[in-house]
């Protein structure tokens, strides 16, 4: 494909901040089949569950369905330790390794509301590069829609957070990108994007590229 000559969008960023599930991966199989059989195991509705799981901390989760004589944090290392088991299916956004591949490595990062251990174990599963800055659930008190896992990957990465393009997929790391002052590009490979209206979106990265100005900005290209 040609590369437009337009940037998209047209302003420079000084650094570019993903999510990793639905994002820059799909690990929406496996998630979905430890989740649904955790759930029946406490007696839940998996259907109602299912779409309250994406984006968020694992003990989050869990928390708001308040499930008596469950312990969250017990239970988020449970469901840990099978998705650690449970890689299936789990595969690269089209077009996603290239263009990570192509960003200056001190100018992207991985923001997940995943593990640690599970976010390289997918990434790796996914194969795809692991970046030099990574926050993940354990790096913050307080999970998305909270800001401050971005907040934080902008401050290891010496940049404002204003200044950074984030790629997101689920309404709460949306409204999390949106309460930390960043702009924002859905990627729409997995999810209905209907929260990501008003922002720019892309269905994979085939469809984009990454060029930097002379000051050092980087800079979305459309290609088409």
């Amino acid at each position: 494909m040609n590369i437009a000559t337009t940037p998209f969008p047209a302003t420079g960023f000084s650094a570019f901040l993903f999510d990793m599930d639905g994002t820059i991966l799909s690990s929406i199989l496996a998630t979905e089949r430890v989740w649904s059989s955790w759930a029946r195991g406490h007696g839940l509705d998996v259907d109602a569950m299912l779409p309250t799981i994406h984006g968020v901390r694992a003990v989050d989760t869990i928390r708001r369905l308040a499930i008596p004589g469950v312990d969250p944090e017990a239970e988020a290392r449970v469901l840990l330790d099978l998705e650690l088991k449970d890689v299936g299916g789990i595969e690269a956004i089209r077009g996603a390794g290239h263009f990570l591949g192509s960003l200056p490595v001190h100018r992207w990062a991985v923001v997940t509301s995943a593990p640690r251990a599970l976010a390289l174990r997918r990434i790796a599963a996914a194969g795809l590069p692991v970046p030099a800055v990574m926050i993940t659930a354990e790096d913050v008190a307080r999970g998305k829609p909270a800001p401050d896992c971005f907040l934080l990957a902008a401050e290891r990465l010496g940049v404002e957070p204003k200044t950074c393009l984030i790629f997101e997929d689920a309404p709460a790391g949306i409204a999390a990108a949106e309460a930390a002052g960043a702009r924002v590009m859905v990627v729409t490979a997995t999810h209905d994007h209907r929260s990501g209206a008003g922002h720019s979106a892309i269905h994979d990265y085939e469809t984009i590229a990454v060029t930097s100005d002379a000051s050092g900005q980087l800079h979305i290209l459309r290609r088409g």
